[in-house]
């Protein structure tokens, strides 16, 4: 993809956040995955850094290489149309030099978007000071405007999510966060881990950008969120885990009632699977 086309597909992603609809993303983890949230007509396709690992064999929390994880970012923006946005978890490094190389390597892996989180592990010690994450997302803004291609960035705080500290002063801690990561030039925010709808109305209320929930057990419906000026409902690694599920389901019916019926129920089917596969590239 050449640098005109790319930009494009940035600028494209970046206008799906402001409206009239809520831009919703049921991440995807492979080709085949991209592809068929593609065919349905969803306007983006969002990576999800656990679903990817997963696959390669690696837990969440940076254990899988920023090499690793952007060789299957690559091949899923080449195999879709529309913009792919990656998560990059914490950006592979924790230097704002560990964040331009991540960047450039975006770019050159054909996406037009990252999340980027503000957490180097799953424990809370491991959240990167605010003064640092600005710099890095200042450093990342800068980068991808000389690399041509103004990547669509999505800044992540897992103040709710790991949790982090105490419970009180959570949301005025994610506040000062994210209005921090936005003046810094984040385009969207997140505040993954938050269920609560009268919280995550108050959060709209009193962010000064977009806002993305993770849709997950006890969050608002879709609908909901929408009516609440959400931006952006992603899945991260939730429709991964779901097929993870119906394995189980079908392996578990196999060897315990020795048929098969929840393999067949909804599969894709073969001619279908390679048609969608065998599609030339755009």
């Amino acid at each position: 993809m050449n640098v005109q086309a790319q930009a494009l597909k940035a600028e494209q992603l970046r206008k799906l956040h402001s409206g009239p609809k809520m831009l919703v993303l049921p991440n995807a983890w492979d080709v085949a995955s991209a592809r068929i949230v593609e065919e349905l007509g969803f306007p983006a396709i969002a990576t999800t850094s656990a679903g990817i690992a997963a696959t390669l064999g690696y837990p969440d929390g940076q254990k899988i290489s920023r090499d690793e994880m952007l060789g299957v970012v690559a091949r899923i923006a080449k195999a879709v149309r529309v913009p792919v946005t990656a998560d990059v978890e914490a950006g592979y490094g924790v230097t704002v030099d560990d964040m331009t190389q991540t960047v450039k390597a975006v770019v050159a892996a054909g996406a037009v978007g990252i999340n980027l989180e503000d957490v180097t592990s799953s424990d809370e010690s491991s959240q990167v000071d605010l003064a640092l994450q600005l710099e890095k997302i200042r450093a990342i803004r800068k980068a991808t405007e000389s690399l041509g291609v103004p990547l669509v960035l999505n800044a992540r705080t897992d103040i709710y999510l790991i949790p982090i500290g105490p419970p009180e002063s959570r949301f005025e801690r994610t506040v000062e966060r994210l209005r921090a990561y936005r003046e810094a030039g984040a385009d969207c925010l997140f505040a993954p881990g938050l269920r609560d709808a009268e919280t995550i109305a108050k959060l709209v209320r009193a962010l000064n950008g977009p806002l993305n929930i993770l849709i997950t057990t006890g969050a608002p419906t879709l609908r909901e969120l929408e009516e609440m000026g959400v931006a952006r409902a992603s899945a991260g690694s939730g429709v991964m885990r779901a097929t993870l599920g119906l394995t189980r389901r079908i392996a578990k019916e196999m060897i315990e009632a020795g048929t098969y019926t929840a393999m067949l129920d909804g599969a894709v089917p073969f001619a279908e699977m390679s048609e969608l596969l065998a599609r030339e590239e755009p």
